[in-house]
């Protein structure tokens, strides 16, 4: 739809641009000539190819049965106005030397663009909503909580014109020592132990936790179970969350519940940092191809075994990887077991030990990043060895794996190598409060503080 609309919409502002280049300039610009074939790649190619791509950019093709109509249309505004001036500094910019001419006709080309390009977006939220309301689409639904809160929550949801999309599959007690939930013909489908397994199972795309507000820890518990489902959680909201500006309302008649999403940053921004991290991974494995080479005649020069080091760790939504290294130690050194490294490991390679402080042997790992394993920026992967230790006493470790692990981290940054489990835990805390705060600005920072850290050789 966006590429024809971006069709349309040139198109009849061609025709309104070249008459008003023919009355300023009738000997130049004569109202009628003959299209080549420049004007049908730029009409029918250029054009509604590049709209479509910025479309994307901003996040539009995203989830496009929960999008607000009020938030879509904002976007389709801002993009709009943007898009055309940067089609109005190529195209229009060398009509004439008159900038009142090139504002004229650009703000004519964004009115035009911005009238061909609501009637879709509105036609296509008004489909729909009707395919809400009408059950051609929804969305598989679990309530965890007790007897009374989940039954409000039920109510609310199945009784409420101004909920769509949302199928209750089941419920999920949250107590043990409480009856069985019986409501309607919505079956109890387990215990909180089992979350992982009944919404791979029953395919649940939202998870609506519907316990006492007190119960902080059965909600922590609750929680941390559901990290590793890409699930968008509802929480609902004591007084004190109110008070804090925790919850934001985008329907005022749809029951009052905090959101998570699975997806941390605006989907414009998501759109972005992968872009970035395939399009500066490309540059890093081009620039850097000498230094692959010799790095590789080296390790294959240090000790006997192969140059690339691979080896399993655990990444967005807690799914095991292969992460990729160059070899900085000698074969078999970890035949007694996992062992993380420390200052003056035995197991260490020469060579290894200056990889490691200028960090050369993570350089492969911008593989991983192509293949959507890794991120520029995210918490580093663990593997699942000492993952499960730090779980036994620290379970909210599991929230590092809401995004994907990264190349560099602000717990790297800021901590560098952990040596021991201890050291891991207290590294957590950053990469924690790099999840509460991520953003593509804070990614900006946390590399630039990466480059200086390699610049000064403070790596392990």
């Amino acid at each position: 739809m966006d590429y024809l609309t971006a069709i349309a919409a040139w198109l009849v502002f061609w025709l309104y641009r070249q008459h008003l280049l023919h009355n300023a300039f009738p000997s130049i610009y004569p109202y009628e000539r003959n299209w080549g074939p420049r004007d049908y790649v730029i009409s029918f190619l250029i054009i509604p190819l590049f709209w479509t791509i910025l479309h994307f950019l901003s996040g539009a093709y995203f989830d496009l049965y929960r999008k607000s109509r009020l938030v879509e249309i904002y976007r389709s505004l801002i993009i709009a106005m943007i898009g055309s001036l940067l089609v109005g500094m190529v195209s229009f910019s060398n009509d004439t030397d008159s900038f009142k001419y090139f504002f004229e006709i650009t703000l004519w080309y964004f009115l035009t663009h911005t009238f061909f390009l609501l009637i879709t977006r509105l036609l296509w939220l008004y489909k729909v909503k009707r395919d809400l309301l009408k059950g051609k689409v929804s969305y598989h639904t679990l309530i965890v909580g007790g007897n009374g809160k989940a039954t409000k929550v039920y109510n609310e949801i199945k009784n409420n014109p101004h909920v769509l999309g949302n199928e209750v599959i089941g419920f999920v007690s949250a107590d043990h020592n409480v009856a069985p939930l019986n409501i309607g013909n919505v079956p109890e489908l387990g215990s909180i132990d089992q979350l992982e397994q009944i919404i791979a199972r029953h395919r649940i795309e939202e998870v609506v936790i519907a316990v006492e507000s007190h119960e902080h820890k059965k909600l922590e518990h609750i929680l941390t179970q559901l990290s590793y489902t890409p699930t968008i959680i509802k929480v609902l909201p004591d007084l004190y969350d109110i008070i804090s500006g925790s919850v934001r309302i985008d329907n005022v008649y749809a029951p009052v519940l905090i959101s998570i999403h699975p997806e941390l940053l605006p989907d414009w921004q998501k759109v972005c940092k992968r872009v970035f991290d395939i399009l500066f991974s490309l540059l890093a494995l081009t620039i850097l191809s000498p230094l692959y080479l010799f790095t590789a005649i080296r390790v294959r020069l240090s000790s006997p075994g192969a140059i690339i080091y691979k080896q399993q760790r655990i990444g967005l939504f807690g799914r095991p990887f292969y992460i990729y290294k160059f070899r900085s130690m000698y074969t078999n050194a970890e035949a007694e077991g996992p062992a993380l490294s420390s200052d003056e490991d035995r197991r260490i390679t020469p060579w290894g030990k200056v990889m490691r402080k200028w960090r050369i042997d993570e350089l492969p790992q911008f593989v991983n990043i192509l293949q959507g394993h890794m991120s520029l920026v995210g918490p580093r992967p663990e593997r699942k060895f000492f993952i499960d230790k730090i779980i036994a006493t620290h379970p909210h470790y599991k929230y590092l794996h809401r995004v994907k692990p990264g190349l560099t981290s602000w717990g790297m940054v800021q901590y560098g190598y952990a040596e021991n489990v201890a050291q891991m835990v207290e590294r957590m805390k950053y990469d924690l409060l790099y999840i509460e705060n991520c953003s593509l600005a804070l990614d900006v920072k946390i590399m630039l503080y990466t480059i200086k850290v390699l610049f000064q050789g403070r790596g392990k």
